[in-house]
C-alpha cells in the first residue's frame, strides 16, 4: 500500500509539473507576442511555440524561422540541431510550413500526373517551362508513373513574362499534360487565357523562398533544390518506407 501511495504521489507530481510547464509556456508566448506587436503589428499570422531549450521560443513568420527569448529582447537566426538524435529541428519546422502552404494551394490548382496503379509516393515539383534541367526531369515522367509516383507541378516562372505567358497557356489548354510536354520540347503553343492559378503559384514560390528550378518537395515537406535523376530519387523514397 505504501508503495502504491508513493507511486501515485510521484505521478501527481509529474502531472502537476507538466501542467505548470504548459501554463508557463503559454504565458511566455503571450508575453513574446505582446513584445513583438510593438514593432511587428501582424503577430496574428505568426506561429510561436516552445523549443527544447528552456526560455527559448520558435517564431515562424512567413518563410522565416528564428528563436527568441520570451521578452523579445534576444533573437537567434540560424538552424537548431538536436545532437542526440542528429536531427535539424529548424528544417523540420520548415518542412511542416512548406506542407501547410502547398496543401493550402490544393491539388486542384496544380498540374498533376497520376500513375495508373497505386500511388506509392507523391512529389511536388516547382518548375519553369524554359529551365533545361526541368525539361530533363519532365522527360523522366514515364519512369515516375511506372514506379507509382504522383507528380504535382507548380509553376515557378523565373524566366520572365514569356515563362508566365507559357505557363498560363499550358494551364488553359484542353490537354494540359500534352501542352506542357510540347512547351518543354520547345514547340509553340496557342496562347490561351482563362481563370488560372499561376499568380498563386508565383506567390507561393516567393513565400517559400524558392530561388531556382527544379525544386522537388517530398511528402515529408523536405525540399530538394536542383535536378535529381528519377531512379535515384525513387530509390531514396522507397528506402524511407
Amino acid at each position: 500500500m505504501k508503495s502504491l501511495i508513493t507511486s501515485t504521489l510521484m505521478l501527481l507530481a509529474v502531472s502537476s509539473t507538466s501542467i505548470s510547464a504548459v501554463s508557463a509556456n503559454e504565458a511566455d508566448i503571450k508575453q513574446l507576442k505582446a513584445a513583438l506587436s510593438i514593432n511587428m503589428p501582424d503577430t496574428a499570422s505568426m506561429s510561436i511555440k516552445a523549443t527544447p531549450i528552456n526560455g527559448l521560443y520558435e517564431v515562424l513568420s512567413g518563410s522565416q524561422i528564428m528563436y527568441m527569448t520570451k521578452d523579445g529582447q534576444f533573437a537567434i537566426d540560424g538552424d537548431m540541431y538536436d545532437m542526440k538524435s542528429r536531427s535539424n529541428l529548424t528544417e523540420s519546422a520548415r518542412s511542416g510550413m512548406r506542407l501547410d502552404a502547398v496543401n493550402e494551394l490544393g491539388e486542384d490548382n496544380m498540374l498533376v500526373y497520376m500513375p495508373e496503379g497505386d500511388v506509392k509516393h507523391t512529389i511536388t515539383v516547382f518548375t519553369d517551362i524554359y529551365c533545361p534541367y526541368c525539361v530533363r526531369l519532365h522527360n523522366e515522367m514515364d519512369e515516375y508513373m511506372k514506379s507509382g509516383v504522383k507528380v504535382r507541378y507548380i509553376f515557378a516562372a523565373f524566366k520572365g513574362p514569356r515563362s508566365v505567358d507559357a505557363s498560363v497557356s499550358v494551364w488553359c489548354a484542353k490537354d494540359r499534360q500534352k501542352a506542357l510536354t510540347m512547351a518543354k520540347n520547345g514547340e509553340s503553343l496557342e496562347k490561351g487565357t482563362c481563370d488560372n492559378p499561376i499568380s498563386k503559384h508565383q506567390a507561393l514560390v516567393a513565400s517559400l523562398g524558392i530561388r531556382g528550378t527544379p525544386a522537388i518537395m517530398l511528402e515529408s515537406g523536405q525540399l530538394m533544390p536542383g535536378y535529381v535523376p528519377a531512379a535515384k530519387l525513387i530509390a531514396q523514397m522507397n528506402h524511407t518506407l
